[in-house]
């Protein structure tokens, strides 16, 4: 009985770390500008570079371009100061142009 129980607790402790690793799950379609202008910062960091792997892949671009991906990120910031309640895919889709 005794063995069963240290089996149980040292499953239950090998679980942990992977409940302390959840991940973060953004629905894209509904983010709004006003939202993405209040993310932390490194929330906005890690969003602004999904952002550009998003928007680089609709235009088939294969390389990183750290100048580019740091003006798009203030044009996206400018775009969606003048238009909070818009979506955030609505800002890149006006930025990239039409495919």
């Amino acid at each position: 009985m005794k063995l069963q129980l240290l089996f149980s607790k040292a499953f239950v402790i090998s679980l942990l770390p992977v409940a302390a690793n959840a991940q973060v799950t953004i629905n894209m379609g509904a983010l709004t500008c006003a939202q993405y202008l209040v993310m932390s910062p490194s929330m906005s960091r890690d969003f602004s570079a999904w952002m550009s792997g998003w928007s680089a892949y609709q235009v088939r671009r294969t390389y990183v371009d750290l100048v580019a991906h740091q003006r798009n990120i203030e044009s996206m910031k400018s775009w969606c100061q003048l238009r909070p309640q818009a979506s955030v895919m609505d800002a890149l889709k006006s930025e990239i142009g039409p495919q």
